[in-house]
């Protein structure tokens, strides 16, 4: 804000997070039935943006058979004693911007 006295004008500061970017993609895991596929994608800064896991088109939430987690930049997905239903394309999204094996 700026005050002569008899005049005022003020201005506002909007600051926005810039993107992130996928900058290690995700790589292909064979497991054996039975045996956990541990996915990693790391991203280009921390960021508060919506990322999602899929497996095919389902979104994944972490419970008991999906551990999500995430470590500064870096975003993981366990898929627990996995069976042979659990073959297909697996999807991380942030942004713009998809990873997937």
């Amino acid at each position: 804000m700026c005050d002569t006295g008899d005049q005022q004008t003020t201005a506002a500061v909007l600051v926005k997070e810039p993107a992130a970017t996928i900058v290690e993609r995700l790589k292909d895991v064979t497991s054996y039935e039975g045996e956990d596929a541990v996915f990693e994608c790391r991203l280009s800064r921390e960021t508060t943006q919506d990322a999602q896991w899929f497996l095919g088109d389902v979104p994944l939430q972490s419970n008991e058979m999906n551990e999500i987690g995430v470590q500064g930049a870096r975003h993981t997905l366990i898929l627990r004693k996995v069976t042979l239903e659990d073959c297909g394309p697996i999807s991380f999204k942030v942004g713009q911007h998809t990873s997937t094996a």
